[in-house]
């Protein structure tokens, strides 16, 4: 057998108790120096760092979050995972965790609130917080998480909970705008899911919007914010005679797009359709997609330095526990023309 204060065993790789043992510390030192070397002193933590290296010791990941407290994870939590405009807020979430030393952890909610709550609940204590992408849950409840677990979140307002807002109501303004300078008099709002916090605000912007502008709007649905729900919202907008729809969002709109062609309705000689998150194909489909484009990607760069923030890991500028919102712009493509007739 080595002696204590020898080498480990070339049959077992080297413990925490090996490197405590060549140092002469206890292993609560140890752990102190290498999770938390603020709490040592500088000679301690470099005599720690030398033994772990001449032992070649590397710490077990599940271990070190015990002693420390810590997972060193993140969970993205998003309504549908099949939906492209979270494929940017994915990307920007981590290249900023990885930068921090986190992994991250995805999670799909599938538009529901049960759902949601259900995996915050889980999570708790297996992750070190939360970002939340376009949250489904009521706002009582998005507020009590915030108070068990350190969470921020995006495109949400709620009081106390930091949040980044993506300014979709401005965009939305500037479509109503744009489609008032075409000549168009009666809009239709093709609503998302009555839980989406961004689409009681967008139907706010148009409503109020077209109301200093002398137009009329009508609010239809809600819609499950999918393609083939497109179906169902064109229907709609004809019935209601608009000359132009905005939509909830993008893949709502491109499914608008495919049945107005069906009925033989012409885009946008005979309506025009606006769309909303400028995801990866609105360029693509046919008339390509007049959309409210917004940088989503730094949203959730922008998310993340703000949980960082609250975990004490982050750089302190991104304005933890307050609320910073990044401006949208209208893209205008083939889909709007000017009022038929």
């Amino acid at each position: 057998m080595a002696p204590a204060n020898g080498p480990a065993s070339p049959s077992r790789s080297p413990t925490i108790s090996d490197v405590a043992a060549r140092c002469g510390v206890a292993v609560s030192t140890v752990s102190r120096a290498l999770t938390r070397p603020g709490r040592v002193s500088e000679a301690t933590r470099l005599r720690v760092v030398a033994a772990a290296e001449e032992l070649g010791y590397q710490p077990n990941p599940r271990a070190r979050s015990l002693l420390s407290g810590r997972t060193e994870t993140i969970a993205l939590l998003i309504p549908d995972i099949t939906n492209p405009f979270f494929f940017d807020v994915i990307r920007g979430t981590q290249q900023q965790s990885a930068a921090a030393g986190y992994a991250q952890l995805l999670v799909d909610t599938e538009e529901s609130a049960d759902v949601e709550a259900g995996h915050i609940d889980r999570l708790r204590k297996s992750v070190d917080g939360l970002i939340l992408a376009a949250s489904r849950l009521p706002d009582a409840e998005l507020g009590r998480a915030a108070t068990t677990i350190p969470l921020v979140a995006l495109n949400r307002s709620i009081p106390g909970v930091s949040a980044v807002l993506i300014d979709s109501a401005g965009g939305t303004a500037q479509a109503v705008e744009h489609l008032a300078s075409l000549g168009h008099r009666r809009l239709a709002y093709a609503g998302g899911p009555t839980s989406s916090w961004s689409n009681g605000r967008r139907w706010r912007a148009v409503r109020s919007t077209a109301q200093r502008l002398g137009l009329s709007a009508v609010r239809l649905g809600p819609f499950t914010p999918f393609v083939h729900s497109g179906a169902a919202a064109a229907d709609a907008a004809v019935h209601a005679d608009a000359t132009a729809v905005l939509a909830f969002n993008d893949l709502l709109a491109i499914g608008m797009l495919k049945r107005l062609a069906e009925r033989g309705l012409r885009v946008p000689a005979d309506i025009s359709v606006v769309g909303c998150d400028d995801i990866f194909g609105a360029d693509f489909c046919h008339p390509t997609l007049t959309t409210l484009t917004a940088p989503i990607e730094r949203a959730g760069r922008v998310a993340t330095d703000m949980l960082l923030d609250l975990l004490g890991r982050g750089t302190g500028r991104s304005g933890s526990r307050g609320q910073e919102r990044l401006p949208t712009h209208l893209t205008v493509r083939e889909s709007t023309g000017p009022v038929r007739g």
